[in-house]
């Protein structure tokens, strides 16, 4: 059942580039892309994109499913010498993706892990000037191609987090120590937002608690901008189910902002156990999905989706990963099994996503006015009359009986 806060209608009057109306009329409208954003990450075909390894069936399984797409921004990864960003490769992705019709987000802009061991030997004030400049630099080289980001990520644990293998301090985590969380969070986001004032700005954490809501409220309270609040829940330990996911959906809600699910995973394989509090301590050698395990996974995933897309303050639900092969922790997360075939889940995402959530290609036809009446769920579409097409879009749930003029070129 598709939720009613989802879907819209519009009353169209198709005419052609001198003005006509196109009476009686056989049309063909379909959609094109959700305004509600399902995601992925697109690591896995950044080598495809770049043109290193052929995932041509990789690819077409991911653009079955998703529209928008998360790509790496780690500095550990993305500059792992200071003024050698891999941002070439990056863009040459990003366009990939954006010629698909795939929207994009990057992630992230400011985190203490992955992080470039350069920047720990760096004096305070030198650390932070480098950490806004690659900031304007990255949300600069990306402007108008990227149009998220994760600019800080886990900020709860930030000025505490130890990571210090060689013995250095963790640059990142000195410097939230020491200007402290909303400080340090307001000038990372203006030098996001001064950069490109369009983009849309998230704090992103996988700590649901208290503390979380504390950052937050102390920001707005403070005047910092924020467009999206980012919630994390890899479910490595099994699905948390509908009444503790939407509650704690219903702690973010109050805030009045957008919410972001930025990082979901269910398993298919052996959930890990329950004591485990750090899901990076447990790294099994061999974590295979299941038969039961898929079959469970795919029910959950279904469960997931529909409670989430249900409630009115979710805009966005990005998947963490849509293969085994390369899944973070080695887990069986992804919605394809590590020789690249579908599991259950996969089939069942699509059939939401690109079925009963989506409007295939539907044949219909104008009146004598040369209106149309169009309904769906809520994004953008085309309409196609012989060799004429125009663009269009569903932007509010409800009807809209004022007719909308479209031409058809």
């Amino acid at each position: 059942m598709t939720p009613e806060h989802r879907v819209g209608e519009l009353v169209l009057r198709l005419v052609d580039p001198v003005g006509a109306p196109l009476a009686e009329r056989e049309v063909e409208v379909a959609q094109t892309r959700h305004a509600f954003g399902f995601g992925s990450t697109g690591f896995e075909l950044i080598p495809h994109a770049n043109g290193e390894a052929d995932a041509a069936e990789l690819a077409a399984d991911w653009l079955g499913v998703f529209d928008t797409a998360t790509l790496p921004f780690y500095r550990g990864d993305f500059e792992p010498r200071p003024g050698h960003p891999q941002t070439d490769r990056i863009r040459t992705a990003a366009h990939w993706f954006a010629d698909r019709g795939v929207r994009l987000k990057g992630h992230p802009l400011v985190w203490h892990t992955v992080k470039a061991p350069w920047m720990d030997t760096l004096p305070l004030d030198e650390a932070w000037d480098a950490t806004l400049g690659r900031i304007r630099r990255e949300v600069g080289d990306f402007r108008g191609l990227v149009g998220a980001w994760d600019v800080v990520n886990e900020a709860v644990i930030m000025p505490v987090f130890e990571n210090e293998p060689d013995g250095v301090p963790n640059a990142i985590s000195r410097i939230a120590r020491a200007k402290g969380r909303i400080p340090f969070i307001r000038e990372a986001f203006e030098a996001a937002r001064e950069t490109d004032p369009g983009a849309t700005l998230l704090l992103n954490d996988f700590d649901l608690s208290t503390a979380y809501e504390c950052l937050i409220e102390g920001l707005l309270e403070n005047g910092v901008r924020i467009d999206a609040i980012g919630l994390q829940t890899h479910m490595h330990q099994g699905y948390w189910g509908e009444e503790a996911m939407l509650a704690m959906v219903d702690r973010f809600a109050r805030y009045g902002l957008p919410l972001h699910l930025t990082e979901n995973t269910l398993l298919s394989g052996e959930l890990m156990p329950a004591e485990i509090v750090d899901l990076n301590d447990f790294q099994p050698d061999s974590w295979p999905s299941t038969p039961e395990g898929e079959a469970r996974q795919a029910d959950e995933l279904v469960r997931h989706y529909r409670s989430l897309v249900g409630h009115p303050a979710v805009a966005s639900i990005t998947y963490w990963g849509i293969a085994d092969a390369g899944a973070w922790l080695g887990a069986p997360a992804g919605l394809l099994r590590a020789d690249g075939s579908r599991k259950p889940a996969y089939d069942a995402l699509r059939e939401l996503v690109r079925g009963e959530w989506w409007l295939s290609p539907t044949r219909l036809r104008t009146d004598a006015d040369g209106l149309v009446r169009v309904s769906g769920f809520l994004g953008d579409y085309r309409v196609a009359a012989g060799d004429r097409e125009a663009a269009f879009t569903i932007a509010d749930p409800g009807t809209d009986a004022a007719p909308a003029p479209l031409t058809l070129r």
